[in-house]
């Protein structure tokens, strides 16, 4: 939600995009239970990476980013003497904020539009470097980029963004869906001629939805010269079909907005109990177990050691109860490993500090 500040300054319409957004996907099928599930704003730790990053990211290298380059090409464009004129530092830095958020949580595979790999690019650089400084800490992603669904195209022909105003509201009913899809820009052949899959907003918008015969069958209309008021009510219907089961759920979870909030906050507080179980696992390890072994086999300091790796195996979803030291050190062999996929950064990080 803090990407939104760089064009919407007001709090209240921030905090309903925030909300929609999140309805949004657990309409579409997310399972908090198999996924965290987080807001932005609640994790302050991105913030602080995000600051981290940008002293490692040359200036150079988000001058090429694409938005920013876009703004400057529109102020050259109505040709102002600044082409920085109305460009913000939010907008400049956009790319580290994402890059925090990609590798804050070390995704190495990350799926997203063909617009969109420019950033896991960017992202990847500057891990790279920071590895370079600081040790093999972050892990540099991948793109994850589906061929059918790659860039999806607006009603006018430009690819689909709030920012240019030409979306398909997928949650609109029947009517009002298509109403905007005939709206769909098309060109000037008329019903009979053969048409261009290639070089068409309905079939593009079309293959992100259908099935392979489904897909087929339109390419088969195209060659024999549908017409466009055809195609996009074709498009209308299995558009209509596609999202009427996420429209009703929507609908249905908007109505319960604690719902949304539930998931986000009992999402948070998982992630709190882990990182609070690793901090707490830094005082176990072998030394210390052998050390305590030595003072007296079952003192105290052994109990509150086996008790802490208890607990920290118990966050991290490590089986098996904890008895003898043999056990332990078996414990403290998974917990290092799972460490390593866990969210917090601040141990890490302390050298950058």
């Amino acid at each position: 939600d803090y990407h939104s500040l760089i064009k919407n300054t007001d709090s209240e319409s921030r905090h309903e995009s925030s909300f929609e957004i999140a309805a949004c996907w657990l309409a579409c099928g997310l399972d908090p239970s198999k996924v965290i599930f987080y807001r932005q704003s609640d994790i302050p730790h991105i913030f602080e990476l995000a600051w981290i990053l940008s002293c490692l990211s040359s200036k150079g290298l988000l001058n090429r980013a694409h938005a920013y380059k876009a703004a400057t090409s529109d102020n050259e464009t109505n040709k102002l003497k600044d082409i920085d004129q109305g460009i913000n530092m939010g907008l400049f830095n956009y790319p580290i904020l994402m890059a925090a958020d990609i590798l804050m949580f070390k995704a190495d595979l990350v799926p997203v539009g063909q617009d969109q790999k420019q950033h896991i690019e960017m992202t990847r650089d500057i891990a790279l470097k920071f590895n370079h400084h600081y040790g093999n800490i972050l892990t540099p992603p991948e793109a994850v980029i589906d061929e059918n669904t790659g860039v999806l195209p607006g009603i006018d022909g430009r690819k689909m963004s709030k920012s240019y105003n030409n979306t398909i509201p997928i949650f609109s009913e029947e009517a009002a869906l298509k109403k905007v899809i005939m709206k769909i820009k098309t060109n000037s052949l008329e019903p009979g001629q053969p048409k261009d899959i290639t070089d068409s907003n309905i079939f593009d918008i079309y293959k992100a939805i259908g099935t392979e015969d489904q897909i087929d069958h339109l390419k088969k209309l195209y060659e024999e010269g549908v017409s466009w008021g055809e195609a996009k009510n074709i498009l209308s219907e299995e558009l209509n079909s596609f999202l009427g089961p996420f429209r009703e759920e929507y609908k249905r979870i908007i109505k319960d907005r604690d719902l949304v909030d539930r998931a986000e906050r009992d999402q948070w507080e998982a992630i709190l109990a882990i990182r609070t179980a690793i901090k707490e696992a830094k005082g176990v390890d072998k030394k210390s177990v052998e050390l305590a072994k030595k003072a007296g086999a079952r003192g105290d300091k052994y109990a509150k050691l086996i008790g802490k790796a208890r607990k920290a195996a118990e966050a991290l979803g490590i089986k098996g109860d904890i008895k003898e030291v043999k056990q332990l050190f078996q414990v403290l062999d998974e917990l290092d490993q799972k460490i390593e996929n866990v969210i917090d950064y601040n141990w890490k990080l302390e050298s950058v500090r």
